[in-house]
Order: C-alpha cells, then structure tokens, then sequence
C-alpha cells in the first residue's frame, strides 16, 4: 500500500510541475462555489442580506446581467494577455539564455495561481450568470452571488497588476540565476546537514561492490527522486545491502546496469524497489542540486556566444558558481545512507571532480579569448583554494584547473597574456 501511496505523490508532483495544473484546479474550486452560492441563493441567502445591508445586493436583473458579462469579457481578455506574456517569458529564456531553464519557469507557483484565479472568477461569473432571469423580482435575484463576481473581478484586477510586475522581475536574468542559486543552496545545506549528522566511519565501511548482483534500469529518464526509507526498510527486512550506479539527477538509458545488490534479488523484492524509483523527463533543482551548475553554467556559455555577445552575464554567472562550489566543498563525495544505526544504501554521487571539470571545460571553450572572463574564473579559483574543503583531493583538483585554465587561454594582445600568466602564478 505505501509504495501505491509513493506513486500517487510521485504523479501529483509531476502534475504540480505542470502550467495547467493550479488554473484547472482554481477553476474547479470556482465552479464549485458557483454550485453552492446557487444552493445557498434557493435558500434565500440575498433576502436575508438585503434585510440588513440593502445597498451591496443588486436589485435589478438587466444590471446584474450587464456587469457580469463585462466581467466576465474584461477577465477572458486580461487572461489571454497575461498567458501571451508566460509565453513570451519561456521563449525569451529559451533563446537568450538556455532551453533547461523551462521547466523551472513553467513550475511557479505566483503564475499558475494568478491564472487560476482568473480562470475561476471567469468560470463563477459565468454560472452565475446563467442563474439570472431579468425578469426576476429583487428578492429572488441572486444578488449576493452577483457581489461576490464584482469582488472576485476586483481582486483579479489587483492580481493583474502583481503579475505584471512578477512577470517583468521574473524575465530577468539576475532574478532568474537567484531562483537557481537559492534552491539549489537548500537542497547542499540539507546534504550536508545529513552527512554531518552520520560518523567518518560509515562513509569508509561499505564493502567492495565488484562482484555484486547487476540488475538494468526497467526504464529510461531522469533519476529524479528515490524513496530511501522504504527501500532501507526492505534492505532491513531482506538483510541485504544495495548500491545505485547512477548518480541522481542523470539521464539513466533503459536496460542499463543502475543497481547492485549483495545478494540475489527476486521479482517481488526487485519490483518493490523499483516502485520507490521515479523516473522524470525534466531537470528541477530541488531535485538535484547538479542541475543548478548545469544551468548557470549553460546561461554564462550563452551569454558569451557571438550571437548574444554578453560578457557580463557570464561574469555574474561565475559569481553564483563561485558561491555554489564553495558550498559544495563541505560536502564529501560519498553517497551513504544510513537507516539507524547502520548502512544498507549507497548511492553513486557527482564528485567534485567531475563537477568542476564540467564546469571549467564548457567556460574554457567559450571564454579562453576574453581576458576579463578569464580573470573572473581565476579570481573564482582562487577565491575556493582559501575555502575550508571536507577532503583534501578538492585543493588538488582547483590546481589542475588553475594550470589548464593558464594553459589553454589565449588572446590577441600581450599585455593581457602577461596579466593572466601574473595572476595565475600569484594564486
């Protein structure tokens, strides 16, 4: 039953990550209010409120229908408008900066549920208006129901005016990098607050895994989210230890090796484990905090395109991974999990290495013939050999980038080869 439960969470988070999700969910809300006032309006709900506040009930059904077709025709085109501007914000950042920053964009939250309220004010107003006869009496009037539609329109005119102004910080691309950077800080601090919390011991005391049982991926996608707890507690009740080969956050190919396990596995226990695996088609980084070095990084290489032409895009690009790799340094390259007092579960990771060579080879590429750039990405290396590092293999690795990066830039002009040969050697 828990790993049904599991599925339904891991569907819901996908349909959350979706545009059309909270509009259709709001629209919902909104016709089912719609039933009720209709419910409450049979009841007598508007003669008992215009008994004692006469003035806010409208009493007259040719103005009643009047206001709320205005309603409902100025909503329907502020809706198409504030959607025409979602569009032209996904296309902007698909172009100019980089197509991996959609799904982010696609998911927030502040856009989703402005466009829902529209879309549910338009649908109450709508049903609201179908309960309206002209030829009604003011005490069978639905007048309350036609207030709550003039006030919901109001609302959604001041929301119209937040979103305008949401829309116009969110297509910036300092904003845009400060999402990055602030959910992918979240999702380091709680990886390190984990590991600080496990002993040095347990990262050094899982068995060789070279001769394990190998078991392929039943399907292909993002390594997006696993269920360690549930499959701790069936290595805890099978008494078997495990070992994922792919690091979370990447591509997995169907039929590829992705588990290991101490022990054979049967069907049963092997479907369980994979019921607690989803597989996503798209890069969010509350997931996997990788993919915020993957799209800075692609938004600095965009930026110093020919195309595009912004060399100070990507210096501020540099300074969100400056900031992120010195946080990444007090995090260790292992992927233990512990349940208890003792480890069933490693999990392959995306070590320091790998992920500054990631880094620094796709900026190198770009930036090798821009002096200043370059000076940045020295400054920034240098800026992480004065940071307190959890393994000592971390100093090592910002040396050889420091060499390469001294090695491999090359410009047109002597005084700037000598700058960046002095600076490289002073670090």
């Amino acid at each position: 039953m828990k790993h049904f439960f599991l599925r339904i969470r891991a569907f819901i988070n996908t349909l959350q990550n979706k545009i059309a999700f909270y509009p259709t969910l709001l629209s919902l809300c909104g016709f089912s209010f719609a039933l009720l006032m209709i419910i409450l309006e049979n009841r007598g709900i508007s003669r008992k409120l215009i008994d004692v506040f006469p003035l806010l009930v409208v009493e007259n059904g040719d103005t009643a229908l009047t206001v709320l077709s205005t309603c409902i025709g100025g909503l329907i085109s502020m809706m198409v408008f504030s959607f025409s501007m979602v569009m032209l914000l996904l296309s902007q950042a698909s172009s100019n900066f980089s197509p991996r920053l959609l799904p982010g964009l696609i998911s927030n939250k502040r856009h989703q549920l402005i466009l829902g309220t529209y879309l549910a004010t338009i649908v109450y107003n709508i049903f609201t208006l179908f309960s309206i006869e002209p030829s009604e009496e003011k005490y069978t009037l639905p007048g309350f129901s036609v207030l709550l539609g003039i006030v919901f329109t109001i609302l959604c005119l001041s929301a119209f005016i937040f979103f305008i102004h949401n829309i116009s910080q969110s297509i910036q691309i300092n904003n845009i990098m400060d999402t990055i950077y602030d959910e992918a800080s979240v999702r380091l601090d709680e990886l390190i607050k984990n590991e600080n919390e496990q002993q040095k011991s347990d990262f050094e005391g899982f068995p060789d895994t070279s001769t394990w049982n190998e078991y392929t991926s039943p399907k292909s996608g993002y390594l997006q989210k696993i269920s360690y707890k549930n499959i701790a507690d069936i290595c805890k009740e099978k008494d078997i230890k495990l070992y994922f080969t792919i690091p979370k956050g990447l591509f997995v190919l169907k039929n590829i090796t992705i588990l290991k396990s101490e022990k054979p596995l049967d069907k049963e226990t092997l479907k369980d484990i994979f019921s607690n695996i989803n597989f996503a088609r798209g890069e969010y980084i509350k997931d996997n905090y990788v993919f915020a070095f993957k799209q800075i990084t692609e938004i600095a290489v965009k930026a110093m395109s020919p195309g595009i032409n912004d060399p100070g895009t990507a210096i501020n690009a540099i300074d969100y991974l400056t900031e992120l790799f010195a946080q990444r340094m007090k995090k260790n390259n292992s992927g233990i999990i512990l349940n208890g007092n003792k480890t069933y579960i490693k999990m392959a990771v995306v070590s320091f290495e790998d992920l500054m060579y990631n880094v620094m080879a796709s900026l190198r590429t770009y930036c090798k013939h821009d002096p200043i750039v370059v000076q940045k990405l020295l400054w920034m290396l240098s800026y992480l050999k004065q940071q307190p590092a959890q393994d000592t293999s971390y100093m090592k690795v910002i040396n050889e980038e420091i060499e390469i990066l001294k090695k491999n830039s090359s410009f047109d002009s002597i005084k700037d080869t000598e700058k960046i040969q002095s600076l490289a050697e002073e670090i």
